[in-house]
């Protein structure tokens, strides 16, 4: 099951999280969430549940965590 990590400002915050994720050897997928009043919209970035807590520690330890 996937779980939501992390909420993107836009598509390209996401797409590189997600990157970011991946080159870590985690799964990792972005879907819309809602509109942004200052770009292109909000994007969810979603872990596996099972590596959700090693994924918001990888944001975490590079600064993509808030």
């Amino acid at each position: 099951m996937w779980t939501v990590i992390h909420i993107a400002a836009n598509r390209a915050q996401a797409e590189l999280l997600k990157s970011l994720l991946e080159s870590e050897g985690l799964m990792a997928e972005v879907r819309p969430a809602g509109i942004s009043m200052l770009g292109d919209g909000l994007f969810e970035v979603l872990a596996l549940e099972s590596e959700a807590a090693e994924a918001r520690e990888i944001l975490c330890e590079t600064g993509g965590c808030q």
